[in-house]
């Protein structure tokens, strides 16, 4: 099936309030431009220099998310185009990113990583942590990012019953902190569910999913 075939397919099984993030880490723009002309304007990357290199050749109505881990010194390579910014594990990376939104005047979304799964090696904050984070005084000070909702990665396994239970943790982490609105904090989004379990993740109060290799096949490792 195409790129085009496979998404048409995806959207058909999503509700109306799940927004589709394509990811389309490792893909040559060619393929991102099939799903472009099949009408996906969102699309995710892991990696920021790649994703700027895209961001430049690539029609400019496109609303880019950056799904994988955040090293604060390269925030500075997105910041002026960046449309959501899932993986703000700390308030250290937070505060790079407001700072270098401001250099282009720009107040940048982002969603808070909660750790769900139980392996140590997906980051993320605790749900206490996030809590804080959002009362604090130093957060209330930053005026170029906005909180906009929650992101998590689930286990990596065959276990459904554990992968449903990550998922209703990373909803009710939403629940507990949706009521602290804020002028920079205004959660909407659930952020989970990837091309394996993006049924369970939307059964559980999933609002957007990130679906890779369902729209574009197996990623080019090289």
């Amino acid at each position: 099936m195409s790129v085009k075939d496979n998404l048409k397919h995806i959207k058909s099984q999503l509700p109306d309030h799940v927004t589709l993030v394509a990811v389309s880490k490792t893909k040559p723009v060619s393929e991102l431009m099939e799903a472009y002309d099949a009408g996906q304007r969102i699309f995710g990357e892991n990696k920021i220099q790649e994703m700027a290199e895209k961001h430049e050749q690539m029609p400019k109505d496109i609303q880019w998310h950056m799904i994988g881990h955040v090293q604060r010194n390269k925030v500075k390579y997105m910041a002026e185009f960046v449309s959501l910014i899932h993986g703000v594990d700390s308030f250290k990376l937070l505060k790079e990113i407001n700072k270098q939104a401001e250099k282009y005047d720009r107040v940048i979304n982002c969603l808070l990583q909660i750790k769900i799964a139980e392996e140590d090696s997906k980051f993320g904050m605790s749900k206490n942590d996030a809590a804080s984070l959002l009362q604090s005084d130093e957060f209330a000070a930053l005026k170029h990012i906005k909180i906009v909702g929650v992101m998590g990665m689930a286990t990596f396994t065959d276990d459904m019953m554990q992968i449903i239970k990550e998922f209703n943790n990373l909803k009710s982490a939403f629940d507990s902190l949706k009521s602290w609105q804020t002028e920079n904090c205004h959660l909407e989004t659930v952020s989970m569910g990837m091309s394996g379990d993006y049924q369970w993740a939307i059964e559980s109060g999933s609002t957007m999913v990130r679906i890779g290799s369902s729209i574009f096949g197996p990623r080019n490792y090289h």
